[in-house]
């Protein structure tokens, strides 16, 4: 699939595997998440632009690269989204911090906003959206529509588990949009959870029902 980077390291597949069982407990689920999201971020920075700087070593002056333009943002998806964002902020400490509330309402089934806040200067950044299951999409669509109409530099999601629905969700509305994953799984079931998934990672994350 175009745009969808799965990313299969050893690493990331041998912790993706203590993440999915079902005994794992929330200290340890919560330390998986930070690891595989710290472990994702070098993929997803990638293709960022960078630009030279002047620098002067021990021993001489050189030229070193800092990111172009202003920092990067993250934008978790609450609540489940916020156990991404320490894993990947210990590569980037200077990342900014947005944060989307979204809802389903349960009689349109629809996704609805009830948060958004975001770091100024918006329209200058680069923004990671990030949240650890991408199911239906609806949610994903929803954040990327929020953070279009804010004028946001470029956008990437990053979750730890896909699908192919969810996938066909968001590039039907935004072929441009990159689809970074740890793993893809094969889709979801009546309740519309992945399968063989993870469960509900805000809960495992979170300890809740």
């Amino acid at each position: 699939m175009e745009k969808v980077f799965v990313l299969d390291h050893p690493l990331i597949k041998s912790k993706m595997t203590q993440i999915r069982k079902k005994d794992t407990p929330t200290k340890m689920f919560k330390e998986l998440v930070k690891e595989i999201s710290t472990l994702m971020c070098y993929e997803l920075t990638r293709d960022l632009e960078t630009e030279e700087i002047p620098i002067q070593t021990p021993v001489s002056n050189t030229i070193g690269f800092k990111i172009k333009g202003e920092d990067l943002v993250l934008v978790p998806i609450l609540r489940a989204g916020l156990g991404m964002v320490e894993g990947i902020q210990n590569l980037i400490p200077n990342a900014k911090v947005g944060h989307i509330g979204i809802y389903r309402d349960h009689e349109t089934l629809q996704p609805v906003e009830y948060l958004c806040k975001l770091p100024p200067n918006i329209s200058k950044r680069n923004a990671i959206i990030i949240d650890p299951m991408l199911a239906t999409g609806g949610s994903a669509v929803k954040a990327i529509e929020i953070l279009k109409s804010k004028g946001v530099k470029s956008i990437r999601l990053a979750c730890l588990v896909g699908c192919p629905e969810g996938i066909e969700k968001v590039h039907s509305r935004f072929p441009e949009i990159p689809i970074y994953l740890a793993a893809l799984d094969e889709g979801l079931n009546q309740n519309s959870y992945i399968v063989p998934g993870l469960g509900d990672a805000g809960d495992r994350l979170f300890g809740t029902q």
